[in-house]
């Protein structure tokens, strides 16, 4: 398991330890989480090189050319 050093503003240190204290953890485990779900998010490194290596890919303005009218929706 890796470690790294972070530094905080006295006020923000305060707020995280607050709130790991609260969730009955420890600072450790509290910022591990954070850093988990932040890059949860993010798309693999295989999807991103494959943005725009399709150059005959439609623009968004061709494909909805052919969508057609919605239809009236329902009022509550």
């Amino acid at each position: 398991m890796s470690q790294i050093t972070i530094y905080l503003e006295p006020d923000l240190a305060k707020r995280m330890r607050e709130a790991a204290e609260s969730e009955g953890i420890s600072q450790s485990k509290w910022m591990a989480r954070l850093v988990e779900e932040r890059l949860a998010d993010m798309w693999p490194p295989e999807v991103i090189r494959l943005a725009g290596s399709m150059p005959d890919f439609p623009s968004i303005e061709e494909i909805r050319a052919f969508e057609g009218e919605d239809l009236p929706r329902d009022s509550f």
